[in-house]
């Protein structure tokens, strides 16, 4: 049964690729009930695939800022249960105002809640990285704007990282023309916001995410800067640009001195939308990260590649190595959720066809085709789900991902066996409509 309500490079193409194709909005929101299904889903699998993205209801000038639309599936007792799609309803989302204000202060509650979705402490944060957070439920409703009982005066990080052994919720807002432009922001296993702190950069940059380790936070101060002529212009492009001039370093803070001094170490210029993984390996961090030598240095398009690198600081003597670890074309790397900050053996990324899961321990990498030339699947992001009954190890659970299938434009929720990475999926979950390729997702445990 569906219900319908209607409202109004290699790997990202060029031009305005995120209005053609599998790119293309959806105009419908839907609710369908017991979806069909090839395979069979593993029985032990219980909760909600909710994934991100833009869905913009109106012509726009850049993918990042398309209306954010959550799609969703439900698992029980190895059925699908629901599919279903909703924009975030942020309070612009119906009566539109702007982000900055006249005077160059925000307005946080300005938002396209576009890019991800988290849970964390019972609550269900869709986030963007320019806003605050939007609470939704579930079932994909949204509740409001949620500012953790006022504490945060601030936007938030669309990559927020959990840890794994404390529970805590790290992550930082940027995003003030004025000083400070970023704070880093910590809140307990409990949600309680507990730490705020300014850090020290000299120019507003585009800070899209950050690294975590056992012992510390990782912030990435980057050569693409907020640039004043490209904002005035009001064209809806993003409102930076590379700067030759900037640089690019590494800062790290000890996680234990939160208010301490945050240590810098230069790196050579590049730019990184998201990481892999961090970790502590004797006296030196090791970060891994998707790595673009230059972007948006004319334009905020995405004509160059992305691939796995990995920079090794020397906490003792201050040397940072770095080091391409492959040469494929590859974005969105996710790791088993309970190693964030540890060392993980797999990082699973999105190829043009394929996933790639990378060993990191080796540098071998296995990939998953679905299919084969103009008739292949797409894939976005892969999210690891760990077994419950299993052993606790990277290998024992699934990787769950929407994939396109072009030869009749429509989608699934496929879901791979961790220990046969490159085999058939145990389970392909047919869903009412195509889902456009959007950014991050997570699976929520029932």
């Amino acid at each position: 049964m569906t219900e319908t309500t209607s409202d109004t490079s290699a790997l990202f193409g060029t031009g305005e690729f995120f209005t053609r194709g599998n790119y293309a909005p959806v105009a419908d929101e839907l609710t369908a009930f017991d979806l069909p299904v090839e395979g069979a889903i593993p029985p032990e699998l219980d909760g909600w695939y909710l994934r991100n993205g833009p869905n913009p209801r109106q012509a726009t000038k850049h993918w990042f800022t398309g209306d954010g639309m959550i799609h969703g599936v439900r698992i029980e007792r190895g059925r699908a249960a629901w599919y279903r799609n909703r924009w975030v309803r942020t309070e612009s989302f119906e009566n539109d105002f702007p982000v900055y204000n006249a005077d160059g202060t925000r307005n946080l509650h300005s938002s396209v809640a576009n890019t991800h979705v988290v849970n964390h402490a019972g609550k269900t944060l869709a986030l963007v990285e320019s806003s605050l957070p939007y609470e939704i439920t579930n079932d994909l409703e949204t509740l409001g704007a949620y500012d953790f009982g006022g504490k945060l005066v601030d936007s938030m990080t669309a990559h927020p990282k959990i840890c794994p052994t404390t529970g805590e919720l790290h992550f930082f807002g940027y995003g003030n023309i004025f000083q400070p432009h970023v704070t880093y922001h910590r809140a307990d296993a409990d949600g309680q916001l507990t730490i705020n702190r300014p850090l020290d950069v000299p120019a507003l940059t585009m800070m899209h995410d950050f690294a975590l380790t056992a012992e510390h936070v990782i912030f990435m101060d980057l050569p693409i800067v907020f640039n004043i002529e490209v904002a005035m212009k009001h064209e809806g492009d993003m409102p930076y640009r590379w700067d030759d001039n900037y640089g690019a370093r590494l800062g790290v803070l000890r996680r234990d001195d939160p208010f301490g001094t945050v240590r810098w170490f230069d790196i050579q210029p590049c730019y990184v939308f998201h990481v892999a993984n961090s970790y502590v390996d004797g006296n030196s961090i090791v970060l891994q990260a998707i790595c673009y030598p230059q972007l948006w240095r004319n334009d905020g398009g995405f004509d160059v590649d992305g691939v796995l690198w990995s920079w090794t600081i020397d906490l003792q003597t201050g040397r940072v190595t770095e080091r391409q670890l492959d040469d494929r074309a590859v974005e969105f790397p996710r790791i088993d959720d309970r190693l964030a900050g540890l060392p993980a053996r797999y990082a699973v990324s999105v190829g043009e066809t394929e996933l790639v899961r990378y060993d990191l321990t080796t540098g071998a990498a296995v990939e998953h085709r679905f299919g084969s030339g103009d008739s292949a699947g797409r894939p976005g992001e892969a999210v690891f789900v760990p077994s419950t009954s299993g052993p606790a190890d990277e290998s024992s659970g699934w990787y769950l991902g929407y994939v396109y299938d072009p030869t009749r434009n429509g989608s699934d929720l496929v879901i791979l066996d961790a220990a046969d990475f490159s085999g058939d999926p145990v389970a392909r979950i047919k869903l009412p409509q195509r889902v456009p390729y959007g950014f991050h997702g997570n699976w929520i445990s029932a």
